[in-house]
């Protein structure tokens, strides 16, 4: 159930939160995660941190980009639907207009050395961004060394096996049900 906020300067500064991190966040979804967090968590004190956590779980479930997904989750939670359609047109806005000036002027500068150096430049900052996101992400999510050790070989037999994340995802939830109810039953790991 939403926590809804009404009055035209709360949507206006949701759609401002959203607009700013769209606007200025290069490397899609996972580099906006740390400021999004920043802004509803820590300064406006929209969503708890777990709250939060719950709102990525949930974002990532869902098809579209993961930052738009939490937009919307973010703005249902503080404003119901008004406040989710406010936050959706706050992500995806700066996007939409960044693309229509790219695509009227790319053919022109594509080749440009000095548009290839910007590229070049910004990849390891987006990496970074990205690392960063899944470190922070980790350790408030309880994640440990037992799903370190698993989401290696997992990501591997993704990227060099070809496995379909799909799969990936059915089998590890159907796992994550099983253990839990094993230990329960004294039949667990190290227990059989």
């Amino acid at each position: 159930m939403p926590n809804v906020r009404g009055g035209a300067a709360f949507h206006l500064d949701l759609f401002l939160v959203f607009f700013r991190i769209g606007l200025f966040t290069l490397g899609g979804g996972y580099a906006m995660v740390p400021l999004i967090e920043r802004e509803v968590v820590e300064k406006k004190g929209w969503l708890g941190g777990s709250e939060f956590i719950d709102a990525l779980a949930v974002a990532q479930s869902l098809p579209g980009p993961i930052a738009v997904n939490t937009s919307v989750f973010v703005g249902y939670k503080t404003a119901g639907l008004k406040g989710s359609l406010t936050g959706l047109l706050g992500t995806a806005l700066p996007s939409f207009i960044c693309m229509l000036v790219i695509a009227a002027f790319f053919s022109g500068i594509k080749d440009n050395p000095a548009v290839i150096s910007i590229f070049a430049g910004i990849r390891p900052a987006v990496a970074a961004l990205i690392a960063a996101s899944v470190w922070s992400l980790g350790r408030k999510a309880g994640i440990g060394w037992l799903n370190a050790a698993i989401a290696l070989p997992v990501a591997l037999a993704v990227w060099l096996g070809g496995l379909s994340p799909a799969w990936v995802v059915l089998i590890l939830a159907a796992a994550g049900i099983w253990f839990p109810a094993a230990r329960k039953d004294g039949k667990g790991a190290g227990n059989a």
